[in-house]
């Protein structure tokens, strides 16, 4: 087959946080296939064909972007931050392991990107210093049993805990529930970042401790970061070491 599909994330947000390599596959594209506002944030190119789509279809784009690459075109399908992280990557190979034989030959490359746990760490200083996981709180793919068994064992481990997806309309409780469980396992003078707009001009940042959290403060647009007993503060900025104290 003579198509490609790469699949890139555009970053957190500012166009100087989208490498390199994903703005030269960007270029090089005949199709772009991704969630409408990604889309919209990449400029138009002459020729160029766009394939829009609802949040909640990744396999559907996926097997649409690998259709079209069996058709000889040059695909990128689009994510924000880093395509491997809870965006496109894995919808797209899980389309190949379940699909048409035949898109496992395809040329498929992922170019990796700057991912919203790393721009909201870098915005409030380092506090992925140490060991840390990142867990999302959507329950549209798996269980909010299964989440919470993950909050559970994280917290049971003392990692600083990075939270994607913490509210949206349809689940505005599930963030306040989430810090339920985790002031059963932490200190009440954990801290809590909520980081809205990372590595935007719109970037704000809230403070906070486990104990007194509202759970008010996030939006889908929101990383919330959750401290280890070792993450602490200095001047404005909170960092965790990686040493043990």
């Amino acid at each position: 087959m003579s198509g490609s599909l790469v699949i890139v994330g555009t970053g957190p947000g500012r166009a100087e946080l989208m490498t390199p390599a994903t703005a030269a596959a960007l270029q090089c594209a005949t199709d772009l296939v991704g969630y409408g506002p990604y889309l919209e944030r990449i400029p138009p190119a002459q020729g160029q064909f766009r394939h829009p789509s609802d949040n909640r279809v990744e396999l559907e784009r996926a097997r649409l972007a690998l259709s079209l690459a069996a058709e000889g075109k040059r695909v990128v399908v689009v994510s924000g931050g880093d395509p491997g992280v809870f965006a496109m990557a894995a919808a797209v190979f899980e389309a190949v392991e379940t699909g048409d034989p035949a898109w496992a030959s395809l040329d498929i490359r992922v170019e990796p990107g700057v991912t919203a746990m790393l721009a909201a760490a870098a915005e409030v200083g380092a506090p992925l210093g140490g060991d840390f996981c990142a867990i999302s709180l959507s329950d549209n793919l798996k269980s909010w049993t299964t989440i919470e068994k993950r909050l559970t064992a994280a917290a049971d481990a003392d990692f600083v805990i990075a939270l994607y997806n913490p509210a949206s309309k349809a689940r505005p409780h599930q963030l306040g529930e989430a810090f339920a469980l985790l002031r059963t396992k932490k200190s009440a003078d954990t801290p809590v970042l909520f980081v809205r707009a990372a590595g935007t001009a719109q970037a704000r940042v809230v403070r906070s401790m486990l104990g007194t959290a509202d759970a008010l403060q996030a939006d889908m647009r929101t990383l919330v970061i959750v401290g280890a007993s070792t993450t602490r503060s200095v001047g404005r900025w909170v960092y965790t070491p990686r040493s043990e104290r």
